[in-house]
């Protein structure tokens, strides 16, 4: 019985993201501001962090306040992204893109918790994916119909997926080899033992060390993406940015070094609209078995 009526709401939530799919943007955006709203006002603990991590960046309140809806419409605007028709997608700085392909090596994105990072990958492989195909790695959802979902909406013409296992890894350094691209959010926090210790916003905080990893071990051209939420359901204008704009400062070879050059790159992509920042992320957790436990602990925040 239980078994039967799991499979019964897994029917139901996925006829209710088809439905989802088929509204205009401006709508969803509109149920997933006020969805945003209601996650802040009614966990204690998921507003505690988003205004602890705003403070921390040396962000003010409004910022905080403006990013509570960002994040619901990040989630309302899934079911479209996934399922539904094409939504309108601008470009700036997409030479970056040229000048990183004419090198011919592979092209390692870089991106965080910004914006609508779903959108990058998608428009990536809608431009520049016939040349370039690009892979993306992401962790499998947790709910069987979740994971089978976002695996369809995720593989299309130009665009595969990775799982992040070794499997996965190897699966990106092959296509980087092979002079295609990879995305990586390398805010994101890795299990222990695969990340060191390095600032951003002025705390320490446990950092990937696969993004450097891969751009020595394939010599990947690292370049920065992100994807703005345009106001009113405009849609979305992709930025791009190089990595090094002096073109003096590589990435390091050394984990470490690289990791803070990496989280310096990612402080100055937030900086550009942090509003649109996923402050709610646990980017400051110290994963189970990390060395370094106290390596977490405040430091003083940047000044803006």
């Amino acid at each position: 019985m239980g078994l039967c009526f799991g499979c019964a709401v897994d029917a139901l939530i996925r006829f209710l993201f088809v439905l989802l799919s088929k509204l205009p943007l401006p709508m969803l955006h509109a149920v997933g501001w006020l969805l945003g709203w209601l996650s802040f006002l009614l966990s204690g603990r998921y507003r505690r962090r988003l205004l602890d991590n705003v403070r921390q960046g040396g962000f003010s309140l409004s910022v905080a306040l403006v990013s509570v809806g960002e994040a619901g419409k990040m989630v309302a605007e899934l079911p479209r992204l996934w399922l539904g028709r094409p939504v309108r997608v601008g470009w700036e700085g997409a030479a970056h893109i040229e000048a990183a392909q004419a090198h011919g090596l592979g092209v390692l994105y870089l991106t965080p918790h910004l914006g609508c990072f779903e959108i990058t990958a998608q428009a990536l492989a809608e431009r520049f994916g016939e040349r370039m195909p690009i892979t993306v790695l992401y962790r499998p959802a947790r709910q069987p119909w979740m994971r089978d979902l976002v695996a369809n909406a995720r593989n299309r013409p130009g665009l595969h997926t990775a799982p992040t296992t070794l499997a996965g890894v190897k699966q990106l350094i092959k296509a980087l080899k092979s002079g295609q691209a990879v995305g990586l959010l390398p805010d994101q926090v890795p299990p222990a033992g695969q990340g060191v210790w390095a600032p951003f916003f002025g705390r320490d905080a446990y950092t990937m060390t696969l993004s450097a990893r891969l751009v020595h071990s394939a010599k990947a051209q690292p370049v920065l993406i992100w994807g703005e939420r345009l106001s009113w359901g405009r849609g979305f204008l992709v930025h791009v940015r190089p990595f090094d704009p002096t073109r003096t400062a590589p990435m390091a070879t050394d984990a470490t070094q690289a990791a803070h050059q990496i989280n310096q790159a990612m402080e100055a992509l937030v900086r550009e609209c942090p509003q649109q920042y996923l402050w709610s992320y646990a980017r400051y957790k110290n994963p189970a078995g990390a060395d370094g436990a106290d390596a977490g602990t405040a430091a003083p925040t940047n000044g803006r």
